[in-house]
């Protein structure tokens, strides 16, 4: 197979992942990524402000990491998206949902420091959010941010996340644990949020 038809290939199977589907809001598009995307991803995700907030990405973060991300969720039940805006098709994060260690199910997303505070992450949650409790069998949705992160705080929030607690959860950016704070969405409270003017 020549190197267009590996491409093809590969970028078929890590289109699968999210069930090769696309979700769309009002200034969003949300797609399973493909090999294309890694430089893209790289060049917005390197950044240690971005990495300090999340559990996984790693700091520096380079187009292998992009890859791996990329293959991770192609061979797991995991759903990842790429947060696209619209009007430029400008790669400005992730999001997706996946079983964590512990067999919940936990959402998280990230966005480029350029795109922070715009009402791209609620944009983008709602719309995993929604996929998720609509296709998977979720009961209940997790999600933790870092007790010093308030605007992630306030995603959650909007999205009708309600705080369950305090603990301490492992960052790659950091190379130990920090301080989080946990939040749940069950069914019952999404399914009386779909209209999320209501959150």
């Amino acid at each position: 197979m020549d190197e267009q038809g590996q491409d093809e290939e590969q970028n078929a199977e890590l289109r699968r992942s999210g069930g090769g589907c696309l979700l769309t809001t009002s200034q969003l598009m949300l797609r399973p990524p493909c090999r294309s995307d890694a430089e893209p991803m790289a060049r917005i995700a390197n950044n240690r402000k971005i990495a300090e907030q999340t559990r996984r990405i790693p700091h520096p973060y380079r187009v292998e990491d992009a890859f791996n991300w990329m293959e991770a969720i192609a061979d797991s039940d995991d759903c990842g998206f790429l947060i696209i805006r619209k009007d430029d098709d400008a790669v400005i994060g992730a999001a997706g949902f996946g079983v964590a260690d512990d067999g919940d199910y936990e959402f998280g997303y990230w966005l480029g420091e350029p795109y922070w505070g715009k009402g791209y992450a609620t944009e983008a949650a709602h719309a995993v959010i929604d996929y998720a409790f609509a296709n998977r069998p979720v009961e209940m949705l997790y999600g933790r941010c870092r007790v010093v992160n308030a605007p992630s705080r306030r995603v959650l929030v909007k999205c009708g996340f309600q705080l369950i607690g305090c603990g301490m959860s492992d960052s790659r950016a950091f190379g130990g644990a920090v301080p989080v704070e946990e939040f749940v969405l069950e069914r019952s409270v999404w399914e009386s949020l779909k209209q999320w003017g209501a959150a």
